[in-house]
């Protein structure tokens, strides 16, 4: 546990906002942790210090992750730096300690302003999109919401992993790798009346796994991998085992529509076949022992660098946590498709593009793992590796034509944490060679920069005729 006890911690709207959660009032909260009522108050007020022994008591009263605790809400700081810097609000003057007091004070004012924003932002892009293709300016993007869902639950569904750790005892406790593969086609065989063929990628055409209801089969494209076969059969097990469970919860988180619902299930699915193939308690205990080694996750699991890599930022299970990892999936144009993170993560929703980060030189060294420290403009520190991966379906696609490593891995976690992990043995963490970067190139104030693709929307371009920057667009004070 890494609480900082050398400075006074003043949590007083988090500490409010983790009782009303749990329906408390003061006195109530005030009897649990064994302290007054008044100078619960009082911390809530931030008039007093949240003491370390407090927090130990919250933590075991509450069963509360003291990392979380610790860190800015979902609209951080960063977050509404971001939004700000749209030229939508250029004139106005927004200091740090304002945005810092609203995240504080009032965090779900800064959520319902970020939320806001977004919608904003989409139906924008929607409508600019309408004018050019004739489509429909609408409400968020089913993938967007999915995604802010999943994050709000900070990517850890027990109730999953539970499921997970049952049903692969079950084909055999004893069992992993292969061998799940084998048994999870004999359980859909013999409870389900399921069989699973291997088609051609003629005859699949554009999909790499189909499920035919009448016939009752699971049309695999012979494109996927080993890992991606087992992977599409353990998937097709846990629907037909838990369906009732997934349309429970997606039907609890209220999606906006149908196709948002559908986008939520296969998420969710996806999420109960990794718990399958890799139940918890193993897959966090090999974890722990080999230094978060992926490769030695990959062979004990039979999985692919990102089913371990996206497991890996799952791990919140109170008695048994993992290092909090993040993850960014971005392809070589640096759209971003995946981002998720056990814990604190390093970027707010459009950033993540530098170019100084080795993620988005991966492509240049396929396959191959690459570590760096990065330190973003807030100041915190982080431990990357970043590795190039193939899309499932890419050559089907493509009528097998194309590059295979057409997408990036960044996998990373506080550098505070970097001491757990195999990758970062031998390197000096006290004082780390360190590469400063930024968010997108239009939102970031870091100067000079020689890879700078786009002056900040919030500067004014410094340009003159006697000088030349080694950036492309120099820029002056706000």
């Amino acid at each position: 546990m890494d609480v900082a006890v050398d400075r006074k911690l003043f949590l007083g709207a988090r500490l409010k906002r983790l009782r009303r959660e749990r329906g408390l009032t003061q006195t109530a909260m005030a009897g649990d942790l064994g302290v007054s009522p008044s100078y619960l108050n009082h911390i809530e007020r931030n008039q007093r210090p949240v003491t370390a022994q407090l927090l130990l008591r919250l933590a075991e009263t509450y069963d509360v992750d003291l990392r979380a605790l610790g860190q800015a809400g979902p609209a951080g700081e960063q977050a509404l730096a971001e939004v700000l810097a749209d030229p939508l609000f250029q004139g106005l003057d927004t200091p740090r300690h304002e945005l810092l007091t609203l995240t504080e004070e009032a965090p779900g004012a800064a959520e319902a302003l970020l939320r806001l924003y977004r919608a904003f932002t989409e139906q924008r892009d929607r409508a600019r999109a309408a004018l050019i293709e004739g489509a429909a300016a609408e409400g968020p993007s089913p993938s967007d919401w999915v995604r802010d869902w999943i994050q709000s639950r900070s990517n850890y569904f027990p109730e999953l992993d539970g499921l997970g750790e049952t049903l692969h005892a079950s084909l055999d406790p004893t069992m992993t790798g292969e061998g799940c593969e084998a048994l999870a086609r004999a359980r859909l065989a013999q409870r389900h009346n399921l069989t699973v063929k291997v088609m051609p990628a003629e005859v699949m055409v554009e999909w790499t796994r189909r499920f035919d209801p009448h016939r009752r089969r699971l049309l695999l494209s012979e494109t996927l991998d080993p890992s991606s076969r087992a992977f599409a059969i353990v998937y097709q097990l846990a629907l037909a085992e838990h369906e009732a469970e997934l349309n429970a919860m997606v039907d609890a988180a209220r999606a906006p529509d149908a196709a948002t619902a559908a986008l939520l299930k296969v998420s969710l699915t996806n999420t109960l076949a990794a718990a399958i193939l890799m139940p918890y308690a193993a897959f966090q205990r090999l974890a722990e022992a080999t230094g978060y080694d992926i490769a030695r996750l990959q062979a004990r699991f039979s999985v692919s660098f990102e089913q371990v890599a996206h497991r890996l930022t799952t791990l919140s299970r109170p008695t048994a946590r993992g290092v909090p990892f993040f993850l960014i999936r971005v392809d070589q144009a640096g759209n971003v498709s995946k981002r998720y993170a056990s814990g604190a993560f390093p970027f707010a929703r459009f950033g993540g593009a530098c170019p100084r980060w080795k993620l988005h030189s991966a492509f240049r060294t396929p396959g191959r793992l690459v570590t760096q420290i990065i330190e973003t403009p807030d100041g915190n520190r982080w431990f990357t590796l970043a590795r190039t991966v193939d899309r499932q379906g890419a050559l089907q696609a493509q009528g097998g034509q194309g590059e295979r490593y057409d997408l990036a891995i960044g996998l990373g976690c506080e550098l505070k944490e970097a001491k757990r992990l195999a990758y970062a043995r031998g390197l000096d963490l006290a004082a780390p060679e360190v590469t400063p970067i930024g968010p997108a190139c239009r939102l970031c104030h870091r100067h000079p920069c020689a890879q700078r693709a786009a002056p900040p929307v919030d500067r004014p371009l410094k340009v003159d005729d006697w000088s030349k920057s080694v950036s492309p667009y120099p820029f002056g004070a706000g």
